[in-house]
């Protein structure tokens, strides 16, 4: 697939404002009952192998602010990672993000494509604007990510010349170099949490699996029970 911005249209004006406090954010229901769950998968690794600092902003279906030609736009990824963001005023609750007012660029961003929906394909340059538009030619995003649970695709694109995307190969097992978490990106079958499909998952360079939470504390179990302790006594 073809994917090309239209150049020969005048560029909106972008300005980075703070969201206007009576703007109502977009409250739709996810696309698919994976989105919520690759997600937190995603998140839940970096955190159990100490990934994660404070001043980072990793979040799912999060709204990103823009204003192009004075209108608001909000987009709201699957998931998305800034390395460094401003603390809020009087530890507020942040309920938006808006790139270089609050905080560094937007790193990554995935979206994780539904059974019905190919939005996240749109290269639509007028208002509201299209995904692939926003992330590439209005926030920059050095790493686009779209997952397809349904048809298990797995899609990497990064910013080349001219600030156009550019698709990526993957390694010889499938796996994508992300540099921005110094992590490879790929796809793994199995269970968590009582659910069997396809996840996206991290790998260090070396290309160990980073664990999830849960798998950590399965193997700390096995461990004390090798040990002769009954982990279920310690609760």
């Amino acid at each position: 697939m073809v994917l090309q911005i239209p150049r020969d249209r005048q560029a909106p004006l972008v300005t980075w404002e703070p969201l206007p406090a009576d703007f109502v954010l977009p409250d739709d229901p996810v696309e698919n009952i994976q989105q919520p769950t690759l997600a937190a998968a995603l998140t839940d690794a970096l955190g159990a192998s100490g990934l994660i600092q404070p001043q980072m902003l990793i979040a799912s279906n999060f709204g990103i602010v823009a204003t192009l030609d004075q209108k608001t736009v909000v987009k709201a990824p699957d998931w998305l990672y800034v390395p460094q963001t401003y603390p809020t005023p009087d530890g507020a609750i942040r309920r938006s993000y808006t790139p270089l007012f609050e905080g560094q660029p937007v790193a990554i961003v995935m979206e994780f494509l539904s059974d019905h929906d190919a939005g996240e394909y749109s290269v639509r340059p007028t208002f509201p604007y299209g995904k692939l538009y926003f992330y590439e030619a209005i926030l920059k995003v050095p790493t686009y990510v779209i997952f397809d649970p349904y048809q298990l695709s797995l899609e990497v694109r990064s910013l080349g010349e001219g600030d156009t995307y550019v698709l990526q190969t993957p390694s010889a097992d499938g796996r994508y170099w992300i540099p921005e978490l110094q992590l490879f990106l790929g796809c793994w079958y199995g269970t968590r949490l009582g659910t069997t499909t396809h996840w996206l998952r991290w790998w260090d360079a070396s290309g160990k699996l980073l664990l999830w939470s849960s798998e950590q504390a399965e193997r700390l179990a096995a461990k004390l029970r090798e040990l002769g302790v009954d982990p279920d006594a310690l609760v």
